[in-house]
This record gives structure tokens, sequence and C-alpha cells, in this order.
């Protein structure tokens, strides 16, 4: 595949789960792969190697995606590797399920500060390193923002604002030719899935149930959206919500 030859895409979050596979897939599509990574240097190294392993071109840069030094560093590492930039996928996240009255301040900051100001802070980086003729933003979102699942309710405002978010800069860098949109997963099956104890249980046996196509999603389906919409194929789709969920709703 080369939908994306000459280009270079920066992920955040890019370590495991759906992150690892829209750089994996960003890499089979010919272009030029940041992987952002907060703390599993290992699974980054090991997305960058399948990368190159395959012909193609990456680099590990590590950075919490809440902190603007960190940002402007990701960005700096990238311009010396590669140039300018293309393609921007704000996927860190952090997510955790609790009742209202178990919510704490430090929890709903830590969720806001991941979910909503990093695509902030690294949109307003990649700003800086776009080329000339426009780009693409890709927000990965989720479901959460258009369901109603008790105990998700911090997790899911982030990601409603951060649906929100993609709307309004659409609109806003439009005029750049930059086109912002958001990629909303359902429920994948990831390493995060199995350290928040979902797997196996009644709610992801739920899930599944609520889910058409009868059966979890998986990385791979969501990197092929992901590659679509870096792509020039979609050049006049901008400001939307694209749901990859095998129809759960």
């Amino acid at each position: 595949m080369t939908e994306l030859k000459g280009k270079t895409a920066v992920v955040t979050g890019a370590s495991k789960g759906i992150g690892a596979g829209i750089a994996r897939a960003f890499g089979a599509a010919d272009a030029a792969v940041v992987v952002n990574y907060a703390s599993d240097k290992a699974g980054a190294d090991k997305v960058v190697a399948d990368i190159v392993g395959g012909g193609g071109k990456a680099l590990a840069v590590q950075g919490d995606m809440s902190k603007a030094a960190d940002v402007k560093r990701l960005f700096e590492e990238t311009a010396k590797a590669f140039g300018e930039v293309d393609v921007l996928v704000n996927n860190a996240g952090v997510y955790k399920f609790a009742p209202i009255e178990e919510i704490t301040e430090s929890e709903f900051h830590r969720h806001f500060d991941v979910n909503v100001l990093g695509p902030i802070l690294a949109t307003q980086e990649a700003l800086k390193h776009f080329r000339a003729s426009g780009g693409s933003i890709i927000n990965v979102s989720s479901i959460a923002s258009f369901t109603t699942t008790p105990t998700a309710s911090v997790y899911s405002a982030t990601k409603s604002a951060l649906d929100t978010l993609t709307r309004i800069l659409a609109a806003e860098l439009g005029p750049r030719n930059i086109r912002v949109n958001s990629l909303n997963p359902g429920a994948t099956a990831t390493e995060g899935l199995e350290s928040a104890g979902i797997a196996g249980s009644d709610f992801e046996r739920q899930m599944v149930e609520a889910t058409p196509l009868g059966r979890l999603g998986r990385p791979e389906d969501i990197a092929k959206v992901a590659v679509f919409l870096a792509s020039d194929a979609s050049s006049w789709v901008t400001g939307d919500a694209i749901m990859a969920s095998g129809g759960q709703r």
C-alpha cells in the first residue's frame, strides 16, 4: 500500500492498542511514522521495529501529551528526523469507569488533561509544523461520546468534548486546508481492555451482544479507517465523527 507515500504522521499514545495499530498501518501505507509513548518504551520500540522491518521509516519519542514541554519536544524531534508534518493522530488517552459517588478531583483532572488538553496542545504544536499545503488531524474519540453507559460519565464527557473540539477546529482550520475529523471506535480488543478487567467479563459479553457484527473490534479495524482519513482519498471529509464500531450504538 502506498496511500500515504511521502507523508509524515505523528501518532500519540502509539505503543499499544489502537494507537499501535494505526502507527503500523501508516507505516504499511508508506508514511514516515513518529510513535509517541508516555511510559511503555518497549512497546513503542516494538512498533518501530515492525514498521522498519517492513521497509518503512519510524521513530519512537517519549512524551506526556498533557505537558506542553513534552509536546514541543515531540514535534522538534519529528522535524529533525522527517521534516514537515502531514498527519496528526491524537490517540493518547486514559479511561477509568466509576460510579458518580467515587469520582475524585484527581481522576477528573487526569482524564481531561490527557483526553482533552493533550489534543489541544498537540494540535497547537502541529500547526507550526504542517506543510503550507495543509494536513489532516484525526482525533481518536469513542462511541462513548454518544452512548449512556453507567459509570462512564467522566470518560464519556471527555470524548464529547473532543468531538466538539473536532467540529470547531474543522471550521477554524479549514481555510488553511487542514482537515479535522473524529474517529469513534466501539468496544475494541486491546491491552487496555485486559488491564481494566473487562476481557472475559459480563460487560464484554454485553458489548459483543450490542454489536451487530457480533464481535469486538480489533486495532487493525480502526487503523484502516485512520489510513483513509489521513489519505487524500478523504480530501472532502472534515468536521465529521466517523464511527468504527461494528454497528454498536
